[in-house]
This record gives structure tokens, C-alpha cells and sequence, in this order.
């Protein structure tokens, strides 16, 4: 049932396997914005499966959503919304239509672009960002969280959120040489401490992915399959990095996750194969061999099984999609 490969076996697993997975917190794809808008302005953002935050340096600045409404956004608040669900931006409710497309849009790099609407209203001065996850391993856990997450509302559980935001503050009201790469590394940071005071925050439900992670048995084995879904996996193995007998292990695995161990390794290398299948250069027989598959053929079977579509059916979709531009 898990397949084969003739990789090493991974590392020792930490105990911690929350930290595990939060280690290799890397956001790829990444496109930031700094954006120096005048009042009336209005910019809306579509779903998205990707990433998004906005930080704001200097308001006004209000946030739209279909579920929330309204709300306003002070000096120094961070809004991340994990499954880059539609939203607007404005500098007041009332005002409507598309300022992006009056903006000036300068690129300061390969990712990173300089947005300016000229006027004489109040300055709005923000920093966007869009952004994939790099760590795979994390987006059982995005899927759970809310579709907005505001990090005033955690930044008292976390001492180091609170100075974060202010350096960001200081360096996007005051670009210098480098600006672009620092404010890109404090994202990164702040990110992953956000998602780790949600996580801390979070119920402590007895089943389903948040429970899992943090027991310290099968959050082991989560951590050890994130990190190398390609390993050839067998019951045996993973009890072991559990620490558990084979019975005990599948027995409680099933419990807390709703399904067996190989059923979950599947997913989660479909779902690897999907964000692979959508780079360039890489091909469908590469693609087989990370995760472990001994042919193209039986990846291409499996992959059918789980999704119902072949490899190359997902690949010219994805390849068809086109990117917002700087994070906008």
C-alpha cells in the first residue's frame, strides 16, 4: 500500500513537531508590494489560491470581505487572510471602481514593485504581499484557519509580534537600500509566528489535523511524512518514528486523523504532485520518482485514483492560469 524508494531514511524527528514543520516555513512565489496611494482609492483583490497579508505603515485603509463586512485598519496592523480568499481595499467603505489602473508601477526587483497613485487626499502607505507556501507540510493547517486573521488580535499572545510590526512600520515609512529584502524576510517571520499563535490559541479538539500535530506520538509521524513524502513508508516505519507498536499506531492514527496512515501518505503526495505538475521543467517521470513511485505509469494511475484526472490534464490547466502582478 506505501510505495517504495530507495532513499536514506529521514532525520531523527524533534519531539516538537509543530517546530518540525514551522522550520521549513519558506514562502515561494512571493510578490510584495509598497504602495503609496492617495485618498479616494479602491483596489480589489479576487480569490486566489495563494497566500496573501497587507500591512499597513500609514492609513486610511479599510478591509472588505463577504463574510465580515468592513473593518478598519489602524497604523501598524497586519491583516493575513491564509486561503487568499476575495477581498477590497479602500480608503474609506464608500469609495468604488479600480485605482490600480491610474497607479504608477515601478519594479524595484524581480519581485518586488513600487505602487504609486498621485493626488491630494490623505496618504495611505501599505506593503502586500502573495505568496505560495514552500512548506507543504503547512497547508493542512492553513486549510483550517480562518479566512482573516488580524495580528493585533494575537499580537498579545506573542511579545515579539508587537516590535515586528513596528520595525516593519519604521522601515515602510522609510525605504532605504535594501528595504524591499528586509521588510520581505520580517513577512516571512511574522507569518509563521501568526500561524503559531493561532495554532496556540486554537481549541484543543481531540481529533483532525491540529490534534494530531500536537500529539506526541503521531505528530512525530506527520512532521517525518511532510518532510519526505517520497520515503519509502511502510506500518513498520512509521510506528517506529511514533514509538508505538504497529497495532497501536494504526489504531490511533485512524482515530485522531479520520483515516488510515497510507490513505493520508496518498493525499498528501497528490497534493505535492499538483503544485510539482504546475512548474515548469520539471516532467511528469520526475515528478513520479520524488514521491516515490517506481514508473511514471503507476504515479499516473494513482494520481488517477485519487483525483479523477490524469497528471497531464491538471498540468495544461495550471499552466493556463495566469499571476497577479507584485501581489496585487
Amino acid at each position: 500500500m506505501l510505495d517504495h524508494s530507495s532513499r536514506p531514511s529521514p532525520p531523527h524527528i524533534p519531539m516538537d513537531a509543530l517546530s518540525e514543520v514551522l522550520q521549513d516555513f519558506r514562502l515561494s512565489g512571493v510578490n510584495y508590494g509598497r504602495c503609496e496611494l492617495r485618498h479616494p482609492w479602491s483596489i480589489a483583490f479576487p480569490q486566489q489560491q495563494l497566500l496573501r497579508f497587507h500591512f499597513v505603515s500609514q492609513g486610511p485603509c479599510w478591509i472588505n470581505t463577504e463574510a465580515q463586512g468592513w473593518q478598519e485598519l489602524h497604523h501598524g496592523d497586519l491583516v493575513l487572510l491564509p486561503q487568499g480568499i476575495a477581498h477590497r481595499l479602500a480608503s474609506a467603505p464608500d469609495v468604488v471602481g479600480d485605482s490600480l489602473k491610474g497607479c504608477q508601477v515601478t519594479k524595484l526587483g524581480s519581485n518586488v514593485s513600487d505602487v504609486v497613485q498621485e493626488g491630494t487626499g490623505a496618504i495611505s502607505t501599505l506593503f502586500c504581499g502573495s505568496m505560495a507556501l514552500g512548506a507543504y507540510a503547512l497547508n493542512p493547517l492553513i486549510a483550517l484557519m480562518p479566512p482573516i486573521i488580524k495580528g493585533c488580535d494575537v499580537a498579545g499572545n506573542d511579545p515579539v509580534i508587537g516590535p515586528l510590526l513596528a520595525a516593519m512600520t519604521a522601515e515602510a515609512a522609510r525605504p532605504q537600500l535594501g528595504s524591499a529584502t528586509v521588510l520581505s524576510r520580517m513577512a516571512d517571520l511574522l507569518t509563521a509566528r501568526l500561524i503559531r499563535c493561532w495554532v496556540n490559541c486554537s481549541g484543543a479538539s481531540t481529533t483532525g489535523w491540529l490534534a494530531a500535530i500536537r500529539d506526541p506520538h503521531i505528530g512525530r509521524v506527520l512532521a517525518a511524512m511532510h518532510r519526505d513524502p517520497g520515503h519509502k513508508w511502510t506500518l513498520e516505519s512509521l510506528a517506529g518514528v511514533a514509538g508505538q507498536s504497529r497495532s497501536i499506531f494504526a489504531e490511533r492514527f485512524s482515530a485522531v486523523l479520520g483515516e488510515g496512515a497510507a490513505r493520508y501518505l496518498a493525499r498528501l503526495r497528490m497534493q505535492l504532485a499538483r503544485e510539482l505538475l504546475g512548474q515548469s521543467g520539471i516532467s511528469v517521470a520526475e515528478v513520479a520518482s520524488r514521491l516515490g513511485y517506481e514508473s511514471e505509469a503507476s504515479f499516473a494511475r494513482a494520481f488517477k485514483r485519487m483525483t479523477g484526472v490524469s497528471p497531464g490534464v491538471v498540468r495544461r490547466t495550471i499552466s493556463g492560469r495566469t499571476d497577479m502582478d507584485f501581489g496585487l
